[in-house]
């Protein structure tokens, strides 16, 4: 990872700020305004896939285990299945303990949440300021996670000049000395840039030699275009020291177009997870036991995976060829966004980003997501989302490309082809 790039910076919007939602923020900014044509929302990352098939049959063939309060620690089958499948995933077969080094999360929100509680409550550093490092832009539950606490969020720039993900190479050794954890997305929310596995051991190594704890939110692991994502626990498994201070965060939301199952899991570091569990039986919410037979089945089954990869890598074609005349590639590695640079959009008092869903929705009821929502401007005043759009790709192909069409016939300039 290279030492250039700016140097992160703590936001002062940070702190109680952060549970601004981008989506409230994006309803006010659109609010009174109709829509130019039929709408067609493209802002939230819902996939919309088909739910597999084998999910109704398992659910009807544990239905009595609703009836059962559900262990925090989850089942064993369901542990040996998230094990099992993370060692066919990344290659390490045998490397993952589904005794110590599993747990289930009721989505992997929570989770993200919840982890920041524990390594603040299990540090050993004494210090009057801690502080947990979070990707900027990033995911609301990060800061939130931070803000219940009582650690300061510290957001580290992830824009071009850094690949889209934050430089660790440019943290202040003061600020190291007191961080506790740090939050890394791969691939990233929304970029779509991926870390690769030296990337990730440079991380696992600054975690260790400062005494923190490595946050890895995997969620869109199984999102790509042609090369599947290293992963932080293939990246620890290479190294001395086994697992420690590294916990990744799956789900099967994105992998098995099933985000309102709530399921997903933590892996890694037993020790964390020891002490997080014990907490986690107290505050935390358990994961139904029919819930977890549906993921064990979804984790022995690869075939819908691949087709829901092939489903949304038809619509970053589709996007090539809309699109691209206008922004040139705008294809990411990972994950089921379009970034699109819009700062030549920036007028009136409005960033790009604002200016380009007000258009969108205005000429051509396009809903999308300014990229400024979701992210926060450091002590200097920039926002690292202000120049973007996000748009979220998550409907059929064909719906797909009416929205994509619309954005190009609304942000191309006069006289520029759409396709």
């Amino acid at each position: 990872m290279s030492a250039s790039g700016p140097v992160p910076t703590t936001s002062p919007a940070a702190g109680r700020a952060v549970f601004a939602s981008p989506f409230q923020r994006l309803n006010d900014l659109v609010a009174g305004i109709q829509p130019g044509k039929p709408p067609i929302v493209m802002a939230v990352g819902e996939p919309r896939h088909p739910v597999p098939g084998f999910v109704g049959p398992v659910l009807a063939g544990e239905i009595d285990g609703f009836g059962r309060y559900p262990a925090i620690k989850g089942t064993d089958a369901f542990r040996a299945a998230v094990a099992g499948w993370l060692g066919r995933r990344y290659g390490i077969e045998g490397r993952i303990d589904p005794a110590t080094m599993v747990l289930p999360l009721n989505g992997s929100r929570e989770g993200l949440f919840f982890a920041a509680l524990e390594a603040r409550m299990s540090t050993a550093k004494s210090v009057p300021n801690p502080a947990i490092l979070v990707p900027n832009p990033f995911y609301q539950a990060y800061a939130a996670g931070c803000v219940a606490a009582g650690c300061e969020p510290v957001l580290v720039a992830a824009g071009a000049a850094t690949g889209f993900l934050p430089d660790p190479d440019a943290l202040d050794p003061a600020l190291l000395a007191r961080t506790v954890a740090m939050f890394f997305a791969s691939p990233a929310n929304p970029q779509g840039a991926v870390v690769s596995r030296e990337g990730w051991q440079s991380l696992i190594e600054l975690a260790r030699r400062h005494d923190f704890v490595l946050l890895a939110d995997e969620c869109y692991s199984e999102i790509y275009r042609d090369r599947p994502p290293a992963g932080v626990l293939e990246a620890a498994a290479a190294m001395d020291g086994g697992f420690d201070r590294v916990v990744a965060f799956n789900s099967l939301s994105k992998r098995s177009n099933l985000p309102g199952l709530r399921c997903g899991f933590a892996a890694g570091d037993p020790a964390f997870l020891q002490r997080w569990a014990a907490f986690r039986n107290m505050a935390a919410p358990q994961v139904p036991n029919p819930v977890q037979a549906v993921a064990v089945a979804a984790l022995a089954d690869e075939v819908h995976v691949i087709e829901n990869r092939r489903l949304y890598n038809a619509k970053y074609e589709a996007a090539e060829r809309i699109l691209g005349p206008r922004f040139g590639a705008v294809t990411p590695p990972g994950g089921f966004f379009l970034w699109l640079d819009v700062g030549h959009l920036a007028a009136d008092g409005r960033d790009g980003g604002e200016n380009a869903a007000l258009a969108l929705w205005r000429e051509a009821g396009v809903r999308t997501v300014p990229g400024g929502y979701l992210a926060a401007a450091g002590p200097d005043g920039r926002n690292p989302g202000a120049d973007f759009l996000r748009v979220a790709m998550v409907d059929d192909l064909a719906l797909t490309e009416e929205g994509l069409r619309r954005i190009a016939a609304v942000l191309a300039p006069p006289g520029h082809p759409s396709e």
